[in-house]
């Protein structure tokens, strides 16, 4: 253990030495999750609209407000035709238009249906569904107003029975899509620090040489490898605190559940990645290469494949298989669950269990490998 703590002592040193290196472990996952934390969401608001308004009316005109009032919409441009219309929408000027026909408020006071156009940008898919569903909406609570508008000067001898739904949203009731992806972010920002850091770390002794200076010495291999493990270890803790700090109080989204099975599995999690990391140093000559190599094959199929850019349920069943490999997938779920449901290690322990056999085999593995390069 003496021998253990020496070579922990010189990685700090070492580290702290580092300028860059710092900065990477500390400064890097902050940055990354304020920014991350801002761009990956899905709510769409402000959307630019186009309004052809051929009625003129006052019941048009109070349809409008209700699109403006809204939050969601803000009227870009009032045009006179159809094909204003089409090249605002071509030349991505607006999203939506909205088509007022000019009979429409004078089939409202007939009691006709009135019918109105919404033409909307596919090409963003998502985002084109999200404001189809909010102008529905405000259709939909425009002509519930109208409706009771006439039942209060006309009253009926027996109104038509009526439905009213009573909506509850559990575990994010405002509805806001950060407090869903900025956990992912954590647990994402998690994977390519520790990665990274472990990888480089070795890597860059290889290339000054220290290391095969450390291999001449009496250190055993597991020695060298638990010192030269450890400290990544503690610093990916260290930048647990420091993202859940910004997670909870810059972001303000709620940590429903235990901190102390939150930096548990956490640490599960952290033994997957330093083993990943270790395996990347012993394929790599270069911390270049080492970058390009953690970035293509463990990066960015891990970000696509773990449900935090897509949901894995709509994926096709075969990549759904392929997605049980993946750690950061049950780290997500885990870091999710504890931040919005406030789970613990009942409803957690088939991901904390798949995190553990990932961490074990992956560590083990790569140490097998890291020793034979030793010798």
């Amino acid at each position: 253990m003496k021998t253990i703590y020496h070579i922990i002592v010189k990685e700090f040193i070492q580290f702290r030495r580092d300028k860059r290196m710092m900065a990477l472990s500390f400064m890097a996952p902050i940055l990354q999750l304020i920014l991350l934390g801002y761009a990956a969401t899905t709510d769409v608001k402000d959307v630019p609209m186009a309004v052809y308004n051929q009625d003129k009316s006052v019941a048009s005109r109070e349809l409008i407000d209700q699109f403006v009032h809204s939050g969601y919409f803000i009227i870009q441009k009032d045009v006179n035709s159809l094909d204003e219309i089409d090249h605002e929408i071509e030349f991505g000027n607006v999203w939506m238009a909205l088509v007022i026909p000019p009979d429409f408020s004078s089939n409202l006071l007939a009691r006709k249906t009135a019918s109105i156009q919404i033409l909307t940008d596919g090409s963003d898919a998502n985002s084109a569904n999200i404001s189809l569903g909010y102008a529905s909406q405000i259709i939909n609570t425009y002509s519930g107003s109208i409706i009771a508008d006439i039942q209060k000067r006309v009253p009926l001898v027996t109104r038509p029975a009526q439905l009213q739904p009573e909506v509850r949203v559990w575990y994010n009731p405002d509805l806001k899509s950060r407090n869903f992806m900025v956990p992912g972010v954590l647990a994402t920002v998690l994977m390519i620090i520790t990665m990274t850091l472990t990888s480089l770390g070795i890597v860059k002794e290889k290339e000054i040489g220290t290391l095969e200076q450390l291999m001449v010495t009496p250190i055993k291999p597991y020695q060298l490898i638990i010192g030269k493990l450890l400290p990544f270890a503690i610093i990916g803790m260290i930048d647990v605190v420091l993202v859940l700090i910004v997670t909870r109080f810059w972001f303000a989204v709620p940590l429903q559940g235990s901190v102390v099975l939150l930096f548990a599995l956490s640490g599960l999690f952290i033994m997957t990645t330093l083993g990943l990391g270790l395996f990347i140093s012993t394929i790599s000559k270069t911390q270049q290469q080492a970058m390009m190599t953690a970035q293509f094959f463990i990066f960015l199929p891990f970000i696509y494949l773990s449900g935090f850019t897509f949901p894995v349920e709509n994926m096709p069943q075969a990549i759904q298989y392929l997605t049980a490999i993946i750690p950061l997938k049950y780290f997500i779920v885990i870091i999710r669950g504890i931040f919005l449901k406030g789970t613990g290690i009942a409803e957690l322990w088939p991901q904390a269990l798949a995190l553990w056999i990932f961490g074990i085999v992956i560590l083990t593995l790569s140490v097998m490998r890291f020793k034979t390069k030793l010798s």
